[in-house]
């Protein structure tokens, strides 16, 4: 387990997880998010060698709060695994309702950085997305769903299509469509009740 980032340093990632997100990476400087932290430019480059460094630890800190709330509305869905994984998606798109939302931030962070995929930001995305497939894939075998990896990793897929065609129409029915897609693939493949 790794260990809590100082106040100082959570209090530099809080300011950039906000502006990253809702202006992102490419727009916001350091200064910006030196200034929303209430501190220097100097005590964050204490904390962070590059705004490369801090991009990545901006989404670093997104892998578990994310992966929580998606499990929780996974957990907490009635029926079966179809029903549990169509939850996450109807839960994404309620979600997707609020103004502020903006997508997926792993997504459009790799999005900006297409052209260097060696960056630590495209790497800490990368693991995001793996370990939510691998979560999930672990879910549906540990509920006798057969080829759990392979639908895991089509779900992953209608997922980030839904995320990425939110980015052009702005429309939450697209992720409750891909939802739909994704429980029809389950049912397909397992027990639709547990």
């Amino acid at each position: 387990m790794a260990d809590a980032p100082s106040p100082t340093r959570k209090r530099i990632i809080d300011a950039a997880s906000k502006l990253f997100y809702a202006e992102g990476i490419g727009r916001v400087s350091v200064d910006a998010v030196a200034e929303k932290a209430g501190l220097t430019k100097r005590t964050l480059y204490y904390h962070f060698k590059s705004k490369d460094d801090l991009v990545a630890a901006y989404l670093e800190a997104r892998d578990q709060p994310n992966l929580k709330q998606m499990a929780g509305w996974f957990e907490a869905a009635d029926g079966g695994v179809d029903c549990k994984v169509e939850a996450i998606f109807a839960n994404l798109a309620r979600v997707a309702r609020h103004p502020k939302w903006k997508s997926c931030g792993f997504l459009r962070t790799a999005a900006e950085l297409a052209a260097m995929p060696g960056h630590p930001a495209v790497k800490a995305g990368a693991r995001h997305k793996a370990n939510f497939e691998n979560w999930l894939s672990q879910e549906m075998q540990g509920r006798g769903i057969a080829d759990a990896q392979a639908l895991a990793r089509e779900i992953v897929l209608l997922m980030d299509g839904a995320f990425s065609i939110m980015l052009i129409h702005r429309n939450p029915d697209y992720i409750e469509a891909a939802g739909r897609a994704a429980g029809s693939l389950v049912r397909a493949r397992g027990p639709a009740k547990e």
